[in-house]
Protein backbone atom coordinates (compact mmCIF):
# COMPACT_ATOMS: atom_id res chain seq x y z
CA UNK A 1 0.00 0.00 0.00
CA UNK A 2 1.31 3.19 -1.20
CA UNK A 3 1.55 6.05 1.50
CA UNK A 4 1.89 9.74 1.19
CA UNK A 5 5.36 10.05 2.51
CA UNK A 6 6.26 8.53 -0.78
CA UNK A 7 5.21 11.35 -3.08
CA UNK A 8 7.70 14.57 -3.55
CA UNK A 9 5.12 17.61 -3.82
CA UNK A 10 6.33 20.45 -6.41
CA UNK A 11 6.37 23.16 -3.82
CA UNK A 12 4.17 26.43 -5.26
CA UNK A 13 7.11 28.73 -4.23
CA UNK A 14 9.58 27.18 -6.79
CA UNK A 15 6.97 27.82 -9.74
CA UNK A 16 7.82 30.40 -12.09
CA UNK A 17 6.06 32.39 -14.93
CA UNK A 18 7.32 32.08 -18.29
CA UNK A 19 7.63 34.47 -20.39
CA UNK A 20 6.86 33.41 -23.87
CA UNK A 21 6.06 36.28 -25.56
CA UNK A 22 1.91 36.28 -26.10
CA UNK A 23 1.26 34.95 -22.73
CA UNK A 24 -1.29 34.61 -20.25
CA UNK A 25 -0.95 35.31 -16.74
CA UNK A 26 0.34 31.98 -14.44
CA UNK A 27 -0.55 32.27 -10.85
CA UNK A 28 -1.17 30.03 -7.73
CA UNK A 29 -4.51 30.61 -6.08
CA UNK A 30 -5.74 28.35 -3.38
CA UNK A 31 -3.40 25.33 -4.51
CA UNK A 32 -4.26 25.94 -8.14
CA UNK A 33 -2.08 26.97 -11.10
CA UNK A 34 -4.37 29.21 -12.96
CA UNK A 35 -3.17 29.35 -16.41
CA UNK A 36 -5.34 32.04 -18.47
CA UNK A 37 -5.22 31.57 -22.11
CA UNK A 38 -2.67 33.58 -24.31
CA UNK A 39 -1.93 34.15 -27.80
CA UNK A 40 -0.34 31.00 -27.56
CA UNK A 41 1.04 29.27 -25.00
CA UNK A 42 0.83 30.25 -21.06
CA UNK A 43 3.10 28.47 -18.42
CA UNK A 44 5.40 27.80 -15.85
CA UNK A 45 8.33 25.71 -15.02
CA UNK A 46 9.38 24.73 -11.83
CA UNK A 47 12.98 25.57 -10.21
CA UNK A 48 13.03 22.87 -7.08
CA UNK A 49 14.18 19.33 -6.58
CA UNK A 50 14.09 17.11 -9.85
CA UNK A 51 12.76 13.66 -9.71
CA UNK A 52 15.40 10.73 -10.79
CA UNK A 53 14.95 8.30 -12.82
CA UNK A 54 12.81 5.78 -12.09
CA UNK A 55 10.17 7.82 -11.02
CA UNK A 56 5.86 8.64 -11.31
CA UNK A 57 5.02 11.97 -11.93
CA UNK A 58 1.13 13.46 -11.86
CA UNK A 59 -0.97 15.94 -11.64
CA UNK A 60 -4.57 16.89 -12.27
CA UNK A 61 -5.55 19.43 -14.80
CA UNK A 62 -8.86 21.38 -16.28
CA UNK A 63 -9.54 22.80 -18.70
CA UNK A 64 -11.33 26.04 -18.50
CA UNK A 65 -12.03 27.48 -21.64
CA UNK A 66 -10.63 27.34 -25.12
CA UNK A 67 -9.84 24.75 -27.52
CA UNK A 68 -6.53 23.14 -27.58
CA UNK A 69 -4.24 21.52 -24.89
CA UNK A 70 -4.88 22.29 -21.68
CA UNK A 71 -2.21 19.89 -20.23
CA UNK A 72 2.06 19.80 -21.39
CA UNK A 73 3.61 18.13 -18.94
CA UNK A 74 7.33 18.66 -20.10
CA UNK A 75 9.42 16.24 -17.80
CA UNK A 76 13.01 14.88 -17.47
CA UNK A 77 13.61 11.43 -19.04
CA UNK A 78 17.87 10.08 -18.53
CA UNK A 79 18.44 14.10 -17.06
CA UNK A 80 17.91 17.53 -16.96
CA UNK A 81 19.23 17.64 -20.67
CA UNK A 82 16.97 15.22 -22.12
CA UNK A 83 12.69 15.63 -21.46
CA UNK A 84 9.79 14.56 -22.78
CA UNK A 85 6.14 16.11 -23.31
CA UNK A 86 2.87 14.50 -22.23
CA UNK A 87 0.21 16.59 -24.20
CA UNK A 88 -3.63 16.27 -23.34
CA UNK A 89 -5.59 17.69 -25.69
CA UNK A 90 -3.59 19.02 -29.09
CA UNK A 91 -4.08 19.75 -32.19
CA UNK A 92 -7.45 20.69 -31.94
CA UNK A 93 -8.44 19.50 -28.68
CA UNK A 94 -8.72 15.57 -28.90
CA UNK A 95 -5.12 14.66 -29.10
CA UNK A 96 -3.16 13.02 -25.97
CA UNK A 97 0.41 11.63 -26.84
CA UNK A 98 4.18 12.35 -25.97
CA UNK A 99 6.24 15.00 -28.11
CA UNK A 100 8.54 14.18 -29.31
CA UNK A 101 9.76 10.27 -29.65
CA UNK A 102 12.62 10.04 -33.17
CA UNK A 103 11.32 13.95 -34.30
CA UNK A 104 7.98 12.82 -34.02
CA UNK A 105 5.36 15.10 -31.87
CA UNK A 106 2.35 13.64 -29.82
CA UNK A 107 -0.01 13.95 -32.85
CA UNK A 108 2.37 11.68 -35.14
CA UNK A 109 3.90 8.94 -33.70
CA UNK A 110 3.08 5.90 -31.93
CA UNK A 111 1.69 7.35 -28.28
CA UNK A 112 -0.89 8.97 -30.30
CA UNK A 113 -4.12 8.71 -28.92
CA UNK A 114 -7.30 10.89 -28.81
CA UNK A 115 -10.12 12.04 -25.98
CA UNK A 116 -13.18 14.40 -26.10
CA UNK A 117 -11.95 16.85 -22.93
CA UNK A 118 -14.88 18.41 -21.06
CA UNK A 119 -14.77 21.97 -19.57
CA UNK A 120 -14.58 22.56 -15.90
CA UNK A 121 -13.79 18.64 -15.49
CA UNK A 122 -10.34 17.40 -13.44
CA UNK A 123 -8.56 15.06 -15.13
CA UNK A 124 -5.77 13.03 -13.72
CA UNK A 125 -2.41 12.65 -15.44
CA UNK A 126 0.19 10.24 -14.59
CA UNK A 127 3.74 9.15 -16.14
CA UNK A 128 6.11 6.69 -15.38
CA UNK A 129 9.79 7.16 -16.25
CA UNK A 130 11.96 4.09 -16.22
CA UNK A 131 15.30 2.85 -17.75
CA UNK A 132 14.50 1.99 -21.69
CA UNK A 133 10.27 2.28 -21.11
CA UNK A 134 7.87 5.26 -20.71
CA UNK A 135 3.52 4.82 -19.92
CA UNK A 136 1.08 7.43 -18.98
CA UNK A 137 -2.09 7.07 -17.67
CA UNK A 138 -5.19 9.46 -17.50
CA UNK A 139 -7.31 8.96 -15.13
CA UNK A 140 -5.76 5.55 -14.71
CA UNK A 141 -6.19 4.44 -17.84
CA UNK A 142 -3.10 3.49 -19.55
CA UNK A 143 -3.42 5.42 -23.01
CA UNK A 144 0.98 5.20 -23.29
CA UNK A 145 3.49 2.03 -23.43
CA UNK A 146 6.32 3.21 -25.29
CA UNK A 147 9.62 1.80 -25.41
CA UNK A 148 12.28 4.61 -25.09
CA UNK A 149 16.13 2.65 -25.30
CA UNK A 150 17.97 3.49 -28.33
CA UNK A 151 14.86 6.04 -29.49
CA UNK A 152 15.69 10.19 -29.86
CA UNK A 153 14.10 11.63 -27.33
CA UNK A 154 13.61 14.88 -27.00
CA UNK A 155 11.02 18.39 -26.78
CA UNK A 156 9.64 19.75 -29.93
CA UNK A 157 11.14 22.70 -31.62
CA UNK A 158 10.67 25.98 -30.26
CA UNK A 159 9.78 27.79 -26.60
CA UNK A 160 8.06 24.60 -25.14
CA UNK A 161 12.00 24.44 -24.29
CA UNK A 162 11.60 27.14 -21.92
CA UNK A 163 9.30 24.38 -19.61
CA UNK A 164 12.45 21.97 -19.22
CA UNK A 165 13.33 20.35 -17.27
CA UNK A 166 10.32 20.46 -15.48
CA UNK A 167 6.93 22.36 -16.32
CA UNK A 168 3.49 22.90 -17.70
CA UNK A 169 2.29 25.23 -20.59
CA UNK A 170 -1.64 25.20 -22.03
CA UNK A 171 -1.55 26.46 -25.91
CA UNK A 172 -4.33 29.38 -26.21
CA UNK A 173 -6.47 27.62 -23.43
CA UNK A 174 -7.88 28.79 -20.13
CA UNK A 175 -6.59 26.04 -17.02
CA UNK A 176 -6.01 25.45 -14.17
CA UNK A 177 -3.49 22.57 -12.25
CA UNK A 178 -3.00 21.36 -9.38
CA UNK A 179 -1.12 18.48 -6.81
CA UNK A 180 1.85 17.90 -9.08
CA UNK A 181 4.03 15.44 -7.42
CA UNK A 182 6.41 12.66 -8.04
CA UNK A 183 7.82 9.33 -6.01
CA UNK A 184 10.63 7.14 -7.00
CA UNK A 185 10.53 3.61 -8.31
CA UNK A 186 13.54 2.55 -6.83
CA UNK A 187 13.90 -0.24 -4.76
Amino acid sequence: METEMNWTVADPAHWNEIQFGGEGSARWQDGVLKLDAGVELTGAQYGGELPKIPYEIELEARKIAGSDFFCALTFPVSSKDECLTFIAGGWGGGTVGISSIDGMDASENETTTYRNFEDGIWYRIRVRVEEGNLSAFLDDEKVVEVVTEGRKLGLRAGVIEYCAPLGVAAWQTAAEMRGLRWRSLAD
